[in-house]
């Protein structure tokens, strides 16, 4: 169960989703995402996370900025993000 100010991301092979609200944002990422591991950072629409790949022993510190995702799906970025506080990583 998420907060009602808590984001979700995860990943399903090449895809990975951002749930918040009554919207989940999909989009591509690289074919080798195990999964991403901790979150790291949250500011307002830009993601620092650690992710595991498949081609690499070690896990990666990875950068996602939602920002342009959320534009060219013609939401309102700002307003989309202000009430997000937090933002975990769920497996179901």
């Amino acid at each position: 169960m998420t907060r009602r100010n808590e984001a979700v991301l995860s990943s399903d092979g090449p895809m990975t989703s951002f749930s918040y609200g009554p919207h989940t944002i999909r989009f591509r990422t690289s074919r080798h995402l195990s999964r991403y591991l901790d979150v790291i950072t949250w500011d307002k629409g830009y993601i620092v996370c650690t992710a595991q790949y498949d081609n690499s022993d070690e896990p990666e510190e990875e950068y996602i900025d939602l920002i342009p995702i959320l534009q060219n799906l013609y939401f309102d970025a700002d307003a989309f993000v202000e009430p997000i506080q937090k933002v975990s990583i769920r497996y179901d």
